[in-house]
């Protein structure tokens, strides 16, 4: 029998399995069966996530079960981690609700003090929780931007911060220990109710009032400004609406994607990185003639902007928004005299040069990370012991930033105040967002960023993707669409390569390859730390915005034929 068979057996055979995960198993055909056991879900770059579902390789409440026991273990190491206790968050996801539960129950039943939501909220609020009521840690339950068909689990330090690598090596350690997830038992809610708080209100208006307070220029009048916002039937829903409102902006929200929907049944994609995702909102923005429209992804940690100018809705990719963040901020704050002499932005090694140059413009230092704002929040950390830097602003091209550090992770509502704000701003002086950004290109050098993601699901899929980092590794690529390569960083072995010479990047080590080319330019390729799938990203660099535009396509034409795709 194979390992496989044997996993498949075990689970079909429990006479007490959950009826309706029985029922899929009862149903399975042998690709079925692989696909569902041939591995054991997986932490990645921001923690656990996969198809819902009956088996190993499946989200389902034994598997969350054995993430909770893992956790818990490292909950109880920690100093008064049991009394500190740990906050649980969720969104609008299939089981979001029963996982917030089971997490609950296991932590409980392990003698650590539990703080639920009592309804949905975005993951952002689920950081700050952490640090308002300085619990030991977090767990929010959320796919992110996946199809519906997915759910996930990530957890966090007692700053609010996802775990890094070397606490999260720890919890799946423990993770591990349990050998079979079928086994464990979970006490009832009456069983451990002493152990167990309902969150709300006091948490979400401590929430709201700092998110208010981001305002760079609080008092600006808003009468002439309007901004069509959507959730994409997600968490953000009541956070964003209600702290624009107070706020005194003219918000008009997509009605139709506001209810918390696990089907996502009024967008064609919950994912900001997809342009269908924005028909609807624009559809409203055309109507009602906004000056910008925004969305949310369903757990509310990411932004997608789009801006109206010339008569036409603009969209802009996570690199352009925040480096118009970033030139906003950073200009206010310097005309005010509020810019510290040592502040610092933070983004990472897939992210475009365009927001370094800014913040280097206005003085501001800039560090790289890895790719997971579990490692932008660990620098702010980092600093906020030694007073070194101080930190302004944080940011990653996949549509996530924070401005203010009492979120340690990306924050969808500071995002899109901080959009509103700067289209406000701008309007007022006759501009529009798409205005500044070309402003920034020709003080700057024009830059186009994009990515191509391949999907390889199960273990043949799996095997590609390694095959193509193995093969890149193997067979560097001298030249891409022409241009000659004139540096290698390979994050996996730490090395940077450059004209035949080596020196070590001081970044935790990554399965990350990254190629430099003669004319500025960047592309880097990396498999997805949360989907089935290989990711390319280049940062192209040309004299004009047409120009960087041409030679992506030729770029992204040459590095699919090098890698077989």
């Amino acid at each position: 029998m194979s390992l496989i068979e044997e996993k498949y057996q075990k689970w079909v055979s429990k006479t007490d399995l959950e009826p309706s995960l029985k029922a899929e198993l009862l149903a399975m055909d042998e690709a079925a069966k692989e696909d569902a056991f041939w591995m054991d879900v997986e932490f990645g770059t921001a923690g656990m996530r996969g198809k819902l579902g009956a088996g190993t390789n499946r989200l389902n409440i034994y598997t969350i079960r054995k993430a909770n026991v893992g956790y818990g273990k490292y909950v109880t190491k920690l100093e008064n981690g049991k009394e500190r206790g740990v906050v649980i968050a969720y969104d609008n996801r299939r089981m979001s609700y029963q996982f917030a539960l089971e997490s609950a129950k296991v932590l409980a039943g392990m003698g650590i003090k539990v703080y639920i939501f009592e309804s949905l909220r975005p993951t952002p609020e689920c950081s700050f929780a952490v640090r308002y009521l300085k619990c030991a840690g977090g767990i929010m339950i959320t796919a992110s931007h996946n199809p519906p068909q997915d759910n996930g689990y990530k957890v966090y330090d007692d700053t609010g911060c996802q775990l890094i690598p070397e606490w999260a090596a720890e919890v799946v350690d423990y993770v591990n220990e349990v050998e079979d997830e079928l086994s464990i038992v979970v006490p009832t809610m009456d069983d451990v109710y002493d152990l167990v708080n309902w969150v709300g209100e006091e948490v979400d208006e401590a929430y709201y009032k700092e998110i208010m307070a981001t305002e760079v220029n609080p008092g600006m009048d808003k009468s002439d400004f309007t901004i069509v916002y959507s959730p994409q039937h997600g968490a953000d829903n009541i956070p964003v609406r209600t702290c624009l409102k107070r706020l005194g902006y003219n918000l008009i929200p997509v009605l139709s994607q506001c209810a918390p929907d696990p089907d996502f049944s009024n967008t064609k994609t919950p994912n900001p990185e997809l342009t269908p995702s924005y028909d609807e909102a624009i559809k409203l923005a055309k109507k009602v003639d906004a000056d910008v429209v925004g969305i949310t992804d369903p757990d509310g940690d990411r932004v997608g902007i789009v801006a109206k100018h010339n008569g036409e809705y603009v969209l802009m990719s996570g690199n352009q928004s925040a480096a118009v963040y970033l030139e906003y901020i950073c200009s206010q704050l310097k005309a005010q005299g509020k810019l510290p002499s040592n502040a610092v932005i933070y983004n990472t090694i897939v992210t475009s040069d365009l927001g370094e140059l800014v913040a280097r413009y206005y003085g501001v230092d800039v560090e790289k990370t890895l790719t997971g704002f579990k490692f932008i929040g660990d620098k702010i950390r980092k600093y906020e012991k030694t007073g070194e830097k101080q930190f302004i602003f944080g940011y990653e091209e996949s549509y996530g930033c924070v401005v203010k550090d009492y979120v340690r992770d990306k924050d969808g509502v500071q995002a899109i105040l901080t959009a509103a704000e700067c289209g406000n701003y701008y309007k007022k002086q006759g501009k529009t967002l798409i205005d500044v950004l070309n402003e920034l290109y020709e003080r700057h050098g024009a830059f186009k960023e994009s990515q191509i993601a391949i999907s390889k699901a199960g273990a043949a899929g799996n095997a590609r993707i390694k095959e193509i980092m193995a093969n890149l590794r193997a067979d560097a690529p001298k030249a891409i669409g022409g241009t000659p390569v004139v540096s290698v960083e390979d994050y996996q072995t730490s090395v940077k390569t450059a004209n035949g010479t080596e020196t070590t990047i001081n970044l935790p080590k990554s399965n990350v390859l990254k190629y430099y080319l003669e004319d500025g330019s960047w592309i880097a390729a990396r498999p997805s730390g949360t989907e089935p799938k290989i990711k390319f990203y280049f940062s192209i660099r040309g004299t004009t915005v047409e120009e960087a535009a041409k030679k992506t396509e030729t770029y992204h034409k040459d590095m699919m034929n090098i890698v077989g795709e």
